[in-house]
């Protein structure tokens, strides 16, 4: 099926009658399933198909249409290149890369789609029955499982044509836990890509989601202040993301004057030991893949080294724009959205910081802020909302604390860094990025990092 269906869109392109023009084709099948208080609210598959075609005239912009119907590329292609008409005078400009043909298959230990879903639906009543009598304060237990198995197509008009299999698989735990008249919500999520075995003998994940339960009902809101602060590698991971590799998205640079102000190449932004980079070439990561929307390969990015910006993320259109070189980042959510500038796995790189011990030993009074449960950035300014912290006293971890955000500017805060572990850990949780229309899978992470003066809101 899917060299017929890579010949067919080959072949359609061969009537485009624009200089440049790419197809891509995304077929996904779906299980969703929800468990609540033991007993299934939700069991869904489905399944979805459909495509995107794009084309560029000298001188002008893209021309764009979206289907359904598999059976009528050509006209599809025809279609795109009569919308290209009427964008002339926009002037869009590809950067150079070489076509590559390639097939790029998963690699799962077992295969989900292979799995019956009364297996799937008697892992996740064992998993909510545990969740739900593990401790006497717990009111609501709730576990969500969802697979995803996407078969994307892309050719272009330059000679490009590839298949690639982009696999997820997501597992939920989310518990309503009450203590003295306190209701406290926590939740421990998986977010991978890979087979059904990683969600299989999760028991440990259903005790994590109890012991967060019973140290949250315990927790009193923070002191709001100005404290050091130290983030655990899931936290240090959503500020690399969040804080700082939204800003490197080339598209967001060029729409925004006051950012290509504030983000010039060469800028010293940090210490010599902050290293801060986007890797969507890594194996098994969520956020991995080998060629991006576009047909180019994915590779190591680096945005910070020594402390200095030293790259952004592009898409072939504005890397020609800025006069650099693409980065292997222009991601789709799916076949209905062209391809943005996106993020895939991104990361501070570990240094000799040590471990969490080295990072809080001479804090007098300070936070250890971990997990995360959100977080926005505008411009320079960001907030993040930890998912549960703990106060540091006379450099010993001390009495849980809840309602901790941590607020404060991106270049602040980056010149606040003066601690970066020599520990590291990718976030299995990380989960979509929400930049565009729809979710799109990312990986995040990092060592433990400590960051002076940041200011806490609290009660």
């Amino acid at each position: 099926m899917a060299s017929s269906l890579s010949e067919r869109i080959v072949k359609a392109l061969r009537h485009n009658l624009a200089p440049y023009a790419d197809i891509r084709v995304e077929q996904r099948e779906i299980t969703h399933m929800v468990f609540r208080n033991g007993e299934p609210e939700t069991i869904e598959t489905r399944a979805d198909h459909g495509g995107i075609v794009r084309a560029l005239l000298p001188g002008g912009g893209w021309g764009v249409t979206t289907f359904t119907n598999l059976t009528k590329l050509k006209q599809r292609v025809l279609q795109a290149w009569e919308i290209a008409q009427a964008s002339i005078g926009q002037h869009v400009l590809l950067a150079p890369v070489r076509p590559v043909t390639a097939h790029i298959k998963a690699r799962l230990a077992r295969d989900f789609r292979q799995v019956s879903l009364a297996e799937k639906r008697a892992l996740l009543a064992d998993y909510s029955a545990q969740l739900q009598s593990g401790l006497p304060c717990i009111r609501s237990a709730t576990v969500y499982y969802q697979d995803s198995f996407t078969q994307v197509y892309y050719a272009n008009s330059e000679g490009a044509c590839i298949y690639q299999e982009r696999p997820t698989i997501d597992l939920r735990f989310l518990a309503i836990a009450c203590d003295d008249g306190h209701l406290r919500q926590v939740e421990k999520t998986l977010a991978l890509a890979s087979g059904f075995e990683k969600v299989q003998n999760r028991n440990d994940l259903v005790q994590d989601t109890l012991q967060l339960a019973d140290l949250m009902v315990k927790a009193e809101p923070v002191q709001g202040g100005r404290y050091p602060v130290v983030l655990d590698p899931r936290l240090a991971g959503l500020f690399a993301h969040e804080a700082f590799g939204h800003l490197s998205e080339a598209d967001f640079i060029m729409s925004n004057p006051s950012a290509q102000e504030m983000m010039p190449l060469g800028w010293q932004f940090g210490f010599s030991q902050l290293n801060l980079v986007d890797d969507g070439s890594l194996p098994g990561l969520r956020g991995s893949l080998s060629y991006d929307d576009e047909g180019v390969p994915t590779q190591k990015n680096y945005l910070i080294k020594a402390g200095k910006l030293v790259g952004r993320l592009h898409s072939r259109e504005t890397a020609a724009a800025l006069n650099e070189q693409p980065t292997g980042n222009a991601r789709a959510t799916s076949y209905r959205h062209p391809p943005q500038v996106r993020m895939t796995n991104t990361c501070i790189e570990p240094s000799d910081g040590g471990g969490l011990p080295e990072m809080i030993g001479d804090i007098k009074l300070g936070i250890y802020a971990c997990d995360w449960i959100g977080g926005e950035t505008t411009l320079g300014d960001f907030t993040f909302m930890a998912k549960y912290a703990r106060m540091i006293r006379g450099g010993e971890l001390a009495e849980p604390v809840r309602n901790v955000s941590l607020t404060g500017n991106v270049f602040e805060t980056l010149a606040n860094i003066d601690r970066i572990g020599s520990d590291f850990a990718w976030d299995d949780s990380s989960g979509d990025c929400s930049k565009g229309e729809e979710g799109l899978p990312v990986c995040d992470g990092g060592p433990h990092v400590r960051i002076q003066d940041v200011l806490v809101g609290g009660k």
